[in-house]
């Protein structure tokens, strides 16, 4: 009996993860592709033109259309083609200012799309922050729970001084300063 084909696509199967986990990372990838979808419906105009100025100027071919448009431009205002009068003739100020132009309206639309590219991403690490916190918090508990398993059915080693810290409630302040302290100036 032929199986019903659904629009979304499986995940290849992995001799060494579990159904389980294939299904838990598919649904994961599908939350975080619903996620960024969202983000990129919500860019305005000017944001989705300057990712698309952006993304053409990262071009290799964008690199080569200049290259042919200035030898073009010197070679037509060096007089070098008959029949075609130089319009801007050496040093080529025109051009100067051409290019000044492009330069300038091409950088503020990369910054744009860079600022909005760096606010999705500080948007995902303040997620994953959020999910290492709550996972942090979870292993404590587990941890805690294991240890009360472990005392009343008599399992107790003596005194384990790392587990006792791995059991204690992590605080992102604390860190953060031991983290500042440490690290050399910039």
């Amino acid at each position: 009996m032929a199986q019903p084909h659904s629009s979304k696509p499986r995940p290849k199967k992995h001799p060494r993860v579990s159904s389980v986990h294939q299904e838990a990372a598919a649904r994961n990838i599908q939350a975080i592709c619903e996620l960024e979808k969202a983000q990129m419906q919500k860019r305005s105009v000017s944001e989705r033109v300057s990712d698309v100025i952006a993304r053409a100027a990262g071009q290799a071919w964008f690199s080569g259309a200049h290259v042919f448009w200035f030898a073009g431009w010197i070679v037509i205002n060096r007089g070098l083609i008959r029949g075609i009068r130089p319009f801007d003739p050496y040093p080529f100020q025109f051009l100067t200012l051409v290019v000044s132009l492009e330069a300038i309206f091409l950088s503020l639309f990369i910054l744009m799309s860079q600022n909005r590219a760096s606010r999705m991403a500080d948007q995902r690490a303040q997620l994953d922050l959020q999910i290492n916190l709550l996972s942090e918090l979870e292993s404590t508990k587990a941890l805690k729970m294991l240890q009360a398993l472990c005392r009343k059915n008599g399992l107790t080693e003596g005194d384990d001084r790392e587990l006792e810290q791995l059991a204690k409630k992590t605080e992102p302040k604390d860190l953060v300063n031991h983290l500042q302290a440490s690290l050399p100036d910039a």
